[in-house]
């Protein structure tokens, strides 16, 4: 995806988020993160834009050595907090939209450029606690009965781009899960395939007992790609393999074949909440 692309996107999650925010209390449990409400969500995601929007604004080129508590200065009320996360949405998209594209500033994961990775980061970032508030708003409706929640919607979300979600696939399993530092291992190695059914991407996770490696398929010629069958295969549509490799869903319709313990190793390892 181009970098305004995911502004784009940024700018849409980021003004679904307020609605969902706007349309429940600041109190109300978000499902998907059992140890926040929706206040924290909010302040949270306000908090990450203001962030980015430092690195991005500033160039800065060395890690800002501080916490969101930092950043923000004080937190806002109730009453002020989906207008202070709007005001600082608003401001990320138009840093992000005003910066040169070799802009050169501090980055944490692998990307074309510094504009292209605090561009993508920030729009799934986003993306993916948009998908919190409105489980949360729906959930609270369910739970009181409120007859603006439409038989049937609870627990719905509004619906991802198939191109967009294949992207934030790409971004976890070839750039996140890949880190030094991530926990997810296995004392023999074993291989995990992820396909998205609708754009045919595909992707070949290793785990083994000191890294993570992923390859993405490439085309061979007369229509396969060139990765051998892995222990395991999980496919569907890129937006349910999305939710449900961000922890936002269940393993539900996603089609599994092979040795399901790999995948299953995989869910146990990579648990996203704060991201």
């Amino acid at each position: 995806m181009k970098v305004a692309d995911h502004i784009s996107s940024l700018r849409r999650d980021g003004e679904l988020l307020a609605a969902a925010a706007e349309r429940t209390s600041p109190d109300a449990p978000v499902p998907t993160c059992p140890e926040w409400v929706v206040r924290d969500l909010v302040r949270h995601q306000g908090g990450v834009h203001r962030w980015a929007a430092g690195y991005v604004g500033d160039r800065r080129n060395e890690v800002w050595d501080v916490d969101l508590d930092d950043v923000v200065g004080s937190w806002p009320d109730d009453g002020e907090l989906v207008g202070w996360f709007r005001e600082g949405h608003r401001h990320l998209v138009a840093t992000l939209e005003a910066a040169h594209p070799d802009l050169d500033c501090w980055t944490f994961l692998r990307a074309p450029s510094p504009l292209a990775m605090w561009a993508r980061r920030q729009a799934h970032e986003t993306a993916i606690h948009r998908v919190d508030a409105e489980l949360a708003a729906d959930a609270a409706a369910a739970d009181t009965g409120d007859p603006g929640d439409p038989a049937g919607t609870a627990g719905t979300t509004s619906p991802f781009e198939a191109s967009f979600a294949a992207d934030g696939v790409d971004e976890l399993l070839t750039c996140f899960i890949t880190r030094p530092r991530g926990r997810l291992r296995s004392a023999t190695v074993r291989t995990l395939d992820v396909v998205a059914a609708d754009t045919g991407d595909r992707w070949q996770v290793r785990i083994g007992p000191d890294r993570v490696e992923t390859q993405a398929s490439v085309a061979a010629e007369g229509g396969g790609d060139d990765l051998a069958p892995g222990d395991c295969q999980l496919e569907g549509d890129a937006a349910d393999l999305y939710l449900t490799l961000w922890s936002r869903r269940p393993v539900g319709g996603l089609s599994v074949a092979g040795d399901r313990a790999v995948l299953d190793l995989f869910l146990d390892q990579v648990h996203v909440r704060w991201s």
